[in-house]
């Protein structure tokens, strides 16, 4: 016998925004998938749905610090996991603001923070991390299928549809960088989900919505170029 479960490759994600939500909940279904995950949390003192998570895991869970909107944090989180593999780099991020104001009415500031948040933030992380992602590997962003200028025929949401838009134009560039390379770029959509963010009214739960998730991601896995891609694995037009 040459070799054995021991030598067989355990995938490892890092999930940038996992203490909660839909991050938490993209932790556990790899976890039950066989995965290892470093996930990150915003306030390290504080307990967290991740932190019960990583506590049941085995040691197959690992909770990092990591404020995304803090470019001071993104070094010293290298440093720590520069000897780790990634195979799945995803970045969860969301925040909006002025649902109802017409975007030129917005503050100054709560512009900045959205477009920080949604857009700039994220891609830091990216950048921050991508050369410990497996030549093969995946990098993928939470975006919106609000971020689509083709389906917005109603309006609304008009600093959060541009942040998610913004996020798909780097994310576009940001895998033209990599065109040469065999690893798959991914924004995932999810659809209207109840999470902080969402709301109580939206039409999906995380439970039915994340294991889809899950899979679409995988699927993608080995497979070069970006998509834009919902819960199903359709693609969402630009």
């Amino acid at each position: 016998m040459t070799s054995n479960d021991s030598d067989q490759h355990t995938p490892t994600a890092f999930i940038a925004g996992a203490s909660r939500g839909l991050g938490h909940a993209m932790a556990a279904e790899l976890l039950d998938r066989g995965w290892h995950v470093i996930g990150t949390v915003r306030d390290i003192t504080a307990r967290t749905p991740l932190h019960e998570l990583a506590d049941s895991a085995g040691g197959r869970v690992s909770v990092e610090h990591l404020d995304i909107n803090e470019p001071t944090h993104l070094a010293p989180l290298h440093e720590r996991l520069a000897d780790r593999q990634l195979d799945l780099l995803f970045v969860n991020a969301g925040t909006t603001n002025n649902t109802r104001t017409p975007i030129g009415s917005v503050p100054t500031g709560d512009f900045v923070e959205v477009m920080v948040t949604n857009a700039l933030s994220p891609m830091r992380v990216l950048e921050a991390f991508e050369d410990l992602v497996s030549p093969a590997g995946l990098i993928g962003v939470m975006s919106s299928g609000q971020g689509s200028i083709t389906n917005n025929t109603r309006g609304g949401g008009e600093l959060y549809r541009a942040s998610k838009a913004a996020l798909n134009m780097f994310m576009r560039s940001f895998a033209v960088r990599q065109a040469e390379t065999d690893r798959a770029f991914v924004l995932m959509a999810p659809g209207w989900i109840r999470t902080g963010l969402g709301g109580p009214d939206a039409r999906y739960t995380i439970e039915e919505s994340i294991p889809l998730v899950v899979d679409v991601l995988l699927s993608r896995m080995g497979k070069p170029g970006l998509e834009y891609l919902d819960r199903f694995g359709q693609t969402v037009p630009w």
